[in-house]
């Protein structure tokens, strides 16, 4: 099928609507003949009419591109997720219907100016990681067809990575958002659960389920992100997002955890091992520090959602259509739903015991990191292997991400290289849940690290976009310190018992005179604003939790306090001053700049 030769990444398209180079309908116009071309790849399942798209363009017409965070953008709609304008099939056409309102999410983002140009393929009712369950064919990966594009979310990664849409909306219940994404040169973020509301979504295991997201970067999954997530009264597994506290994401420095060598598993695939342990160096020069875990946790409750009695919550979300209609669902996916009949509920509640200690044991891993890097798969198959053999390398694919919900993490896929072959790799980072920020910011510094180019299309990979909106608030406060509480002095407990962190070195504006003021022990130094005769101090910023803040200012003695400092930089931060007064009697230091240098001449 031909494909779109337009950059469609959201600051590619911000840049040409606010400059009049392009409008919506020019954008649409310009990508109807991929649309309605034929469709090799088997990305689409239904899709919008020429005249749909083209009033949904025109009803843009007159609006201020800047009022709309995703004005005139195209995006594509797993078929499992309701548009009005088309049936919703969830990959099976027996099951089809019309759906009378749009699914939550889907109306946030048509709220903000996006354009939904069709319905895609998919595992049927999103059973599988391969992209060839389905009665509409074999979804084909966007770099080599005859290679399996991954699934569930088969055709809403491909429609991406072959340019046919900007961003695309999967589902994510054992790795159907992320597994594609690898495939495809793909960021494929998916959220905490509960943050994207479920309303309008067919259910593959409900209680597990997210909507997932699509994108050529992480700043553009986090402004599809930003204005999709809400809370929603209609869901009850909604949930309203929390503060996602230290952002190792923008931090100089950060841990991340590397699984144990004997778990990790790449199947035989000498390449993809050595891509891998390319990403750990990678993270490392950005910052990080590995720290070796261990993933038999993990890879226990990864059992559970397919070997335990989950299987049965497959079963339940189809039940009524699947006692009626077994016959006419695909052959892989009536063999796996159809034995989840035999669970008892006394085998989940067996299974929710032993989840409960296996979170318990997966959870002491973040007493050490941050976040945890794995492959997002362990290999890529080709189509004719996985048709031959459905089940076990279907299994294979999801051994590093069916843990992830089951567990309430958050997970950002990421490209990270190529084979010598020309086909992507991909690792996920992933945390607890509400790290979604972080989890994305750090992604988005590794991918720039690892590739060049985004998707299938291989546009070149922009730099950062510093416009991109927060997700959401971290819940921390910064301090700058000059003095006692410097990391390794004597004061320094009071932030780290506090479950504050080093963020970096700093100076100070030249602005300031610097005083050891008499007193102690520990001796404390002063930090005074002139307008002459000041010099640029040594400090440290350091993050710590916003509840822990009053408690950590009250217990600041006079004459010091906590206020406005100004940086080398230009910015400011709040940080450790000293009033004015204080200077009467106290050794003037300020040619030091530091009270490291200032202590280690005491001697």
């Amino acid at each position: 099928m031909p494909e779109s030769t337009m950059d469609l990444s959201l600051a590619a398209l911000r840049d040409r609507y606010t400059s009049g180079a392009s409008t919506p309908r020019g954008v649409i116009e310009a990508l109807l003949p991929a649309l309605e071309a034929e469709d090799t790849h088997r990305i689409w399942i239904s899709r919008i009419p020429r005249e749909r798209l083209i009033a949904y363009a025109t009803a843009l017409e007159g609006k201020d591109p800047r009022t709309l965070p995703l004005y005139g953008v195209p995006f594509a709609i797993k078929d499992n997720i309701d548009l009005v304008d088309l049936p919703t099939t969830a990959a099976c056409p027996a099951y089809s219907y019309a759906p009378k309102r749009n699914a939550t999410v889907v109306q946030r983002l048509i709220d903000a100016g996006a354009i939904p140009v069709g319905k895609t393929n998919l595992d049927q009712f999103a059973t599988g990681l391969v992209g060839v369950r389905s009665p509409y064919g074999s979804c084909r990966n966007s770099f080599d067809p005859a290679f399996v594009s991954g699934g569930s979310s088969s055709g809403s990664a491909v429609a991406v990575a072959l340019g046919l849409a900007s961003f695309s909306l999967g589902t994510d219940t054992a790795g159907s958002g992320r597994v594609p994404a690898a495939f495809n040169n793909l960021v494929g973020h998916k959220p905490s659960c509960g943050l994207l509301s479920a309303s309008g979504m067919v259910p593959a295991c409900r209680s597990l389920d997210t909507i997932s997201i699509f994108a050529l970067t992480t700043e553009d999954a986090q402004r599809v992100l930003t204005v999709a997530a809400a809370f929603d009264a209609e869901d009850p597994f909604s949930r309203a997002a929390e503060p996602s506290g230290f952002d190792f994401g923008a931090a100089p420095a950060f841990r991340f955890g590397v699984p144990d060598a004997k778990d990790l598993e790449f199947f035989g695939d000498a390449a993809y091992r050595e891509l891998f342990a390319q990403s750990v160096e990678r993270l490392q020069a950005l910052g990080g520090t590995r720290v070796t875990i261990d993933l038999a946790p993990f890879l226990e409750t990864a059992r559970l959602l397919y070997e335990g009695p989950w299987v049965a919550e497959r079963y339940a979300a189809i039940r009524p259509f699947f006692d009626e209609h077994e016959a006419e669902l695909h052959p892989v996916t009536r063999e796996i739903v159809g034995k989840s009949r035999r669970w008892l509920a006394a085998d989940a509640y067996d299974a929710l015991y032993r989840l409960k200690l296996l979170k318990r044991a997966a959870d002491a891993v973040w007493r050490d990191v941050d976040c945890v890097v794995t492959p997002t798969a362990g290999t890529h198959y080709r189509i004719d292997a996985v048709e031959a053999d459905p089940i076990r390398l279907n299994a294979n694919l999801g051994y590093y991400t069916n843990f992830m919900n089951l567990l309430d993490y958050a997970a950002t896929a990421v490209p990270a290289g190529f084979t010598s072959g020309g086909m992507p790799f991909g690792v996920t980072l992933f945390a607890p849940a509400h790290r979604d920020g972080p989890l994305l910011r750090l992604g988005g510094r590794l991918q720039r690290a690892s590739v060049r180019t985004m998707g299938a299309r291989r546009w070149p990979l922009p730099a950062d976009d510093a416009v991109a909106p927060p997700f959401m608030p971290t819940g921390q406060v910064r301090v700058a310190v000059c003095g006692a509480h410097l990391s390794g002095l004597p004061l320094n407990g009071q932030l780290t018992a506090r479950g504050a962190r080093l963020v970096g070195a700093v100076r100070s504006s030249p602005d300031y005179k610097f005083y050891a003021l008499p007193g102690g022990p520990p001796k404390r130094p002063g930090m005074v604003r002139v307008v002459e005769g000041g010099a640029a101090i040594d400090m440290e910023i350091w993050e710590l939790p916003a509840r822990e803040f009053g408690s950590f200012v009250a217990g600041i003695p006079g004459p010091l306090g906590i206020g406005t400092v100004q940086l080398e930089d230009g910015s400011s931060v709040q940080g450790f001053v000293c009033e004015a007064i204080a200077a009467a009697g106290a050794e003037d230091i300020t040619a030091l700049g530091s009270w490291r240098r200032y202590l280690a001449a005491k001697g």
